[in-house]
């Protein structure tokens, strides 16, 4: 059973681990698989129809704990406990809920003092008490309601029947139902660049690159713990170098050993003699990945990742919050495909894609469609939404290319 420390409007947690308001979905994901075998039986519950409209949840059934992210921002805002009894809970180091110890109205206000009075939905048969940032649910009989008032005045219970909490949630603000996930906390960065959005700078039909504007958190005894606005570019063309020093190094360098889009490119036919692989910055709290020439060390293709549930890399990135101007009309992160057809004539034939690893060779999300435009690849779910966008080249339009042939 897990013994977990209570913190109003911020988080639930031990000392090895927390969740806490506004982190990322990742990294929640990270921290259940680094107590594999303590934490034990996780889903992961999400809308397929609707993915920008239902929250992201993480389900702990054997722990009792629900956690609720925003589907937009992808980040915690409410942390429910639903079973009491699977877990022990504390608030400043003291207990007040444990298999010995019942969490009772009286219990609650020993343990976190004096509140405004409690709500009596007599139609849930819920008393509900309430203190920022936290509230406790109490099922109450009706034979115990008196009277038309809807607080605790009006309850009355004979001695030892005082009702237990049965659920708690944590989350930031005055109020459950209008809860909302906060900016990432200080504490979540762990030295990393953090994406708010990107532009992509567009030619006369190409793309020149990215404009990103990044979140970086300070947390040394120089300066006091900050959170410092970050404006960087990417540029097709760039060196490997270059790249590096606008982002920093990262996370993990891949490189190619098969291109299954390879097919679909001129010359595909001609044997490859060079040994070497082109390969990938992955940077995965930036949502995006930069391709270069194995010869050259030349950025040749940016790709932006939306981490949308239901891909076959869901939750290896976080969301890109890109905008690209494209033909009249600016395309994010969050487009549905249907429209954007109608502002734009993408390839009639897609390229499908269905991806497979080498020691799991089925993908349970099926494939999606690739579909290009100028010099933009969309990866399209079966749901309309955008799971990726590559953009490739050396950033220079295509005159330039010809001119030199020339």
């Amino acid at each position: 059973m897990l013994t977990l420390e209570v913190a109003p409007e911020r988080s639930l947690g031990c000392e090895q681990w927390e969740f806490v308001l506004g982190m990322h979905f990742s990294q929640a994901v990270a921290i259940i698989q680094a107590q594999i075998g303590i934490i034990k039986g996780v889903q992961v519950l999400y809308n397929d129809a609707k993915p920008l409209e239902i929250d992201l949840v993480i389900n702990l059934p054997q722990d009792g704990i629900r956690l609720f992210f925003d589907p937009i921002s992808q980040r915690l805002k409410i942390i429910l406990v639903y079973n009491m009894k699977f877990v022990k809970l504390k608030y400043c180091g003291l207990t007040f809920n444990s298999p010995e110890l019942l969490p009772s109205i009286e219990q609650i206000e020993h343990s976190f003092g004096a509140t405004h009075p409690g709500e009596y939905d007599s139609e849930k048969q819920v008393f509900t008490l309430n203190f920022r940032g936290l509230s406790f649910y109490f099922p109450v009989d009706s034979k115990y309601q008196k009277g038309s008032t809807h607080n605790l005045a009006s309850l009355q219970f004979p001695p030892g029947n005082s009702p237990v909490v049965s659920r708690l949630a944590i989350y930031s603000g005055s109020s459950v139902d209008q809860a909302s996930a906060p900016e990432l906390p200080l504490s979540c960065y762990h030295g990393q660049l953090y994406l708010q959005k990107v532009e992509v700078l567009r030619g006369e039909g190409y793309t020149k690159g990215l404009k990103l504007q990044l979140l970086a958190g300070t947390n040394n005894r120089i300066i006091d713990s900050t959170i410092l606005n970050v404006e960087r570019k990417v540029l097709l063309g760039q060196s490997a170098q270059d790249v590096s020093s606008a982002l920093g190094a990262p996370l993990k360098v891949f490189y190619k050993s098969e291109d299954k889009m390879r097919i679909h490119a001129p010359n595909a036919h001609r044997r490859v003699t060079t040994n070497r692989s082109d390969y990938f910055f992955n940077y995965f709290t930036l949502g995006l990945d930069v391709l270069f020439d194995a010869r050259t060390h030349l950025a040749k293709k940016i790709v932006l990742h939306t981490n949308y549930p239901g891909h076959y890399n869901f939750n290896m990135y976080m969301r890109n919050e890109f905008e690209l101007p494209l033909g009249g009309t600016t395309i994010t992160a969050y487009s549905n495909w249907s429209e954007v057809c109608k502002q734009l004539t993408p390839s009639e034939r897609p390229v499908v894609l269905n991806r497979a690893s080498s020691t799991n060779t089925t993908n349970p999300f099926g494939s999606t469609l690739c579909y290009g435009y100028q010099d933009v690849i969309f990866e399209v779910m079966p749901n309309h939404y955008i799971a990726s966008l590559s953009m490739y080249g050396d950033g220079r339009p295509a005159q330039h290319h010809l001119s030199k042939q020339a």
